[in-house]
C-alpha cells in the first residue's frame, strides 16, 4: 500500500571481533572512494542498498544511491568529490527494486582532496576484458605466445633458463606422488604435519612447473608427465586426509596443484580428463570457499588468520581457473566475494599505514599470497590492488620492524627459528619496490640477499615457495627499481600499535633497532601477550630479544612460553602478565595503546598504555604505562609506571641470548660482536632484587633440543600501590665500549634524572614524585 512503513532495520552494536561500521566519525579516510562496511542482518541471502550524500537530508541531486549490494561491505565504482558526507544503508528487495527496511543511522566522514583514487568496477563489468581461454594464471594465451618467442630468442629471458633447469627438469624423474596416509591414528603430530606439508607443496611445484615448462618449450614428453601428476592427484579423496577439515594448509596446496594443472594443461586433456580434474577442483574449492564465507564468516569476523589467507592463497587462483567452466558458475560468485573482500575489508590486520598486527613473519606470509593474487587479478582482469594505500605503504612494516640483519628482535610467531628473515620477505619487498618505486624496499631485498644466501631449501622457504618461480614471475611483470638507503627515524603504525625505530640501518657497524608494541589487537591470533614490550638489536647482533621458538602452533613452547608475557621484555605484576590463551574475546580485550611516538631533535620518545592488558589478569591494576627515550641514537631510558588499588610487586624482565653479569643494581650482557649494560637509575618503591634464569620453564625440553637457550633477567621490585621505575640501557660494540653517566637532582617536587655521554651531551628525564601528585 502507498505510504506503508517498511520494517525497522536490525542494526546491532559491533563487538571487538566483528567487522565495524565504517567509515564513521573521527576515522581518517585514506582512499577515494571510502570503503563501506556494516554488520549484516541475520539472513545470509539479504541484499543491501547504500546512500551517500553531501546533505544530511539526502536530496536526489547530491546523493549517490547504490542498490542490490550482495554483501555487508562495498567499494563504489566511482570516486567522490572532496568534502563532508553522510551515509546510511538498508536491506534491499531485488524483486521490487526498493528498500525492504528502514534506513540505518547516519554516519559521517570527510573526503580530503588528493586522496588516491581506488574505485572498484561493479560485478557486471568486472570480467569484460577477461579471456575465456586457457591458461589464465600468470600468462594468458596471447602473452604465452609472446613469451615462447622471447625464450626461444634468449633462454635467459626473465630468468627462464634458471627456472627451467632448477625447477622444471628435476620433476621429470621424480615418482608421481601417492595420496598421503595422514596422521598416525589421525592424531596430529608436528613431524608428520611438516613432512606432508613439504610433500604437498612439492606436488604443486611438480604440476605447475612441468605444465609451464612443457607449454613454453612445447615438449610433448614434459606435458605428458605433467598430466600424469595432475590426474593422479585428481583421484585423491577431496574429503579425505587432504581435505580442509583434516588439515587446511594441506588442502590449500592440493587445491593449488589442481588449479595450475587444470589451467595450464587444459588443452592437453580429453573432455573426460578435464571433467575429472574440474570435478575434484570444484569440490575442494567449494569446501574452502564455504568454510571462509559460511562457517568462518570472514565478512563478519575478519580475524580468522587461515580463512582470510585462503582468499588470496587458494580461492582467487582456483576461481580464475574455473570461471565460466560450470553451468551454475559458482566460481564467479566466489571470485566476486574474494575481489570485494580484498578491495574493501583487507587487511583486517592493519590500516593504511601498512602495519600487520600478527607480526613481520605473518606479514611475509600474508603478503606473499596477496602478491600472488594481486598479480593474477591484474593480469587476468585488469583490477589493480596495488594502488590501495595499504599496499603502497606496507613495505615500511618489515623495513622498520625487522631489519635484514635481525633475527629475534621483533614480535609475533616466527617460523625461522632464530634465523635471519625469510628469503620471501626480501622477495615481497622487491615486488613492492617495483609497484611503488620505493628504492628503500629494493635496498632491503638486496641486503637480505647479501646476508642470507643458500637458505632456499630451508623448510620455512622451500616448504612455502620456490624462489625460482618467483623470480620468473617478477621479471616478467614488474619494473626494476634502483636501491636507495633507507631513512633513519621511526615509523608509527597507528592501526596496530607498533613503533619501529631504525638508526643507521644502512650502516651495520652503527645500526640500532628498537621495536615497541602496545596494540589494540591484544593477543589474538599470532599476536602475543606483549603490550608495552620492546625488542632491541645493535651493531649487527640481537640484544634484547623475544625469547623462545615457534616450533609449532599449540606446542608447549607456543602455549606456555612464547605467547606469554614472561617471554617478553615487559613487566609482570604480582607475577602475572597479560591474557594470552585461547579465548578470542579475552585475547582481543587484553589491549594496549600507543599514546605518543615522537621524533625530537635529540631523542625519540614513545609512550604506551597497557593498563587493559594487565587488568585482564590483575584487575587491581589501575595504570600500566611505559615510556622509552632513545637519546642521540646512542642509549635508552625506560620509565615504567604502575598504580594499583592494593600493593603489587613488579618483575622487570629482559631476555638475551647469553647469561648476564649482575651487580646490585646493574647488569651487563656480552654477545659476539656487541653487548649492552643496564642500570636501575631510580625506583620510587625501593631497590630491586636482580636474578637471572636460563631456559624455558614449563616447556617440553624435546621441543627445543639442540637449539640455543636464552636467559631472562628478573629485576623484582617490592610490593607497593605505586611504582615509578627508571632504567638505563646502553648498547655498544665490543670494540668500542660506551659509558653513559647519570645523576639525580630531587631537591624540588620532581626527581630530575640527568644523563650525559663522554662528549658532555646532557639529557634530562623528569619523574613526578608522589608528593607532587
Amino acid at each position: 500500500m502507498p505510504g506503508e512503513a517498511v520494517p525497522m532495520l536490525d542494526e546491532p552494536k559491533t563487538g571487538r571481533l566483528t567487522i565495524q561500521y565504517a567509515p564513521d566519525n573521527g576515522v581518517e579516510i585514506a582512499e577515494n572512494p571510502p570503503r563501506f562496511s556494516w554488520l549484516p542482518v541475520i539472513e545470509d541471502e539479504a541484499r543491501y542498498m547504500l546512500r551517500v550524500s553531501s546533505d544530511p537530508k539526502y536530496p536526489a541531486k547530491s546523493t549517490h544511491v547504490f542498490s542490490d549490494i550482495p554483501l555487508n561491505f562495498f567499494t563504489p565504482d566511482i570516486p567522490l568529490a572532496g568534502g563532508s558526507y553522510v551515509w546510511s544503508y538498508a536491506v534491499f528487495d531485488p524483486e521490487t527494486g526498493k528498500q525492504a527496511t528502514s534506513w540505518s543511522s547516519d554516519r559521517s566522514f570527510t573526503v580530503a582532496e588528493g586522496l588516491p583514487e581506488t574505485p572498484l568496477l561493479g560485478r557486471g563489468a568486472r570480467y569484460a576484458k577477461a579471456t575465456g581461454d586457457h591458461p589464465r594464471l600468470w600468462l594468458t594465451p596471447d602473452r604465452l605466445k609472446d613469451f615462447r618467442k622471447a625464450v626461444a630468442a634468449d633462454p635467459a629471458h626473465c630468468t627462464w633458463s634458471s627456472f627451467y633447469e632448477k625447477s622444471v627438469l628435476p620433476w621429470m624423474d621424480r615418482d608421481v606422488m601417492a595420496e598421503p596416509a595422514g596422521y598416525p591414528g589421525h592424531k596430529r603430530v608436528a613431524p608428520v604435519w611438516r613432512q606432508t606439508y613439504i610433500e604437498l607443496q612439492e606436488l604443486m611445484y611438480a604440476i605447475r612447473h612441468l605444465a609451464i615448462g612443457g607449454q613454453v618449450t612445447q615438449d610433448a614428453a614434459m606435458l605428458v608427465r605433467a598430466k600424469e601428476w595432475l590426474l593422479a592427484a585428481a583421484e585423491w579423496d577431496p574429503m579425505g586426509v587432504t581435505s580442509r577439515a583434516y588439515t587446511d594448509e594441506w588442502a590449500y596446496r592440493v587445491t593449488n596443484a589442481l588449479t595450475w594443472g587444470y589451467d595450464w594443461l587444459h588443452d592437453q586433456m580429453t573432455d573426460e580428463e578435464r571433467a575429472k580434474v574440474r570435478g575434484a577442483l570444484m569440490e575442494r574449492t567449494r569446501d574452502i570457499a564455504e568454510h571462509a564465507i559460511i562457517n568462518a564468516k570472514i565478512h563478519l569476523f575478519p580475524y580468522d588468520s587461515h580463512a582470510v589467507r585462503s582468499v588470496s592463497l587458494t580461492l582467487v587462483p582456483a576461481c580464475i581457473a574455473l570461471l565460466g567452466e560450470e553451468e551454475n558458475d559458482e566460481a564467479r560468485e566466489w571470485l566476486d566475494y574474494c575481489i570485494e573482500f580484498l578491495f574493501t575489508v583487507y587487511s583486517p590486520w592493519g590500516d593504511s599505514d601498512g602495519g600487520w598486527a600478527e607480526g613481520t613473519n605473518y606479514w611475509m606470509m600474508g603478503m606473499a599470497y596477496l602478491i600472488d593474487a594481486a598479480n593474477l587479478l591484474r593480469s587476468y582482469t585488469g583490477l589493480d590492488l596495488y594502488k590501495r594505500p595499504f599496499f603502497q605503504n606496507t613495505g615500511d612494516f618489515p623495513l622498520y620492524c625487522k631489519a635484514p640483519n635481525t633475527r629475534r628482535a621483533t614480535f609475533g610467531d616466527d617460523s625461522t627459528m632464530g634465523d635471519l628473515p625469510c628469503i620471501k620477505t626480501g622477495l615481497n619487498m622487491r615486488q613492492y619496490a617495483g609497484e611503488t618505486g620505493n628504492g628503500a624496499y629494493q635496498w632491503y631485498y638486496e641486503e637480505l640477499e647479501r646476508l642470507n644466501p643458500g637458505t632456499e631449501m630451508a623448510f620455512y622457504n622451500w616448504g612455502w615457495w620456490d624462489t625460482n618461480f618467483d623470480d620468473l614471475v617478477y621479471h616478467s611483470s614488474c619494473p626494476a627499481v634502483e636501491a636507495t638507503p633507507p631513512e633513519d627515524g621511526l615509523r608509527h603504525f597507528k592501526g596496530i600499535g607498533w613503533v619501529g625505530v631504525q638508526h643507521a640501518m644502512a650502516d651495520p657497524d652503527n645500526h640500532i633497532q628498537l621495536v615497541f608494541k602496545s596494540s589494540p589487537f591484544g593477543s589474538i591470533s599470532h599476536s602475543h601477550g606483549d603490550q608495552n614490550a620492546f625488542c632491541m638489536a645493535g651493531y649487527g647482533e640481537d640484544l634484547a630479544i623475544q625469547s623462545g621458538y615457534y616450533v609449532a602452533f599449540n606446542s608447549t613452547m607456543h602455549r606456555q612460553w612464547r605467547r606469554q608475557t614472561r617471554s617478553k621484555n615487559a613487566i609482570l605484576i604480582n607475577g602475572k602478565g597479560q591474557y594470552a590463551d585461547k579465548d578470542k574475546a579475552k585475547a582481543m580485550a587484553a589491549t594496549g595503546k600507543i599514546l605518543a611516538a615522537e621524533q625530537h631533535e635529540d631523542h625519540i620518545y614513545i609512550k604506551g598504555d597497557a593498563t587493559a592488558a594487565y587488568q585482564s589478569l590483575s584487575p587491581e591494576v589501575t595504570l600500566a604505562e611505559r615510556e622509552i627515550y632513545f637519546v642521540r641514537g646512542s642509549y635508552f631510558v625506560i620509565v615504567d609506571k604502575v598504580d594499583a588499588e592494593t600493593p603489587v610487586t613488579v618483575d622487570w624482565l629482559l631476555h638475551a641470548n647469553q647469561p648476564y653479569d649482575l651487580g646490585k643494581t646493574t647488569f651487563r650482557n656480552t654477545g659476539e660482536r656487541a653487548g649492552f649494560y643496564g642500570q636501575v637509575v631510580w625506583s620510587e618503591a625501593g631497590k630491586p632484587e636482580l636474578t637471572q634464569e636460563t631456559g624455558f620453564p614449563g616447556v617440553d625440553p624435546s621441543e627445543y633440543e639442540g637449539l640455543p637457550v636464552s636467559t631472562c633477567l628478573h629485576a623484582r621490585y617490592p610490593a607497593s600501590t605505586r611504582h615509578r621505575i627508571a632504567t638505563l640501557i646502553v648498547p655498544y660494540k665490543l670494540s668500542e665500549p660506551k659509558r653513559i653517566f647519570n645523576f639525580m637532582d630531587d631537591q624540588g617536587y620532581d626527581a630530575d634524572l640527568y644523563f650525559t655521554d663522554t662528549d658532555e651531551n646532557t639529557f634530562k628525564v623528569v619523574m613526578k614524585k608522589l608528593a607532587n601528585t
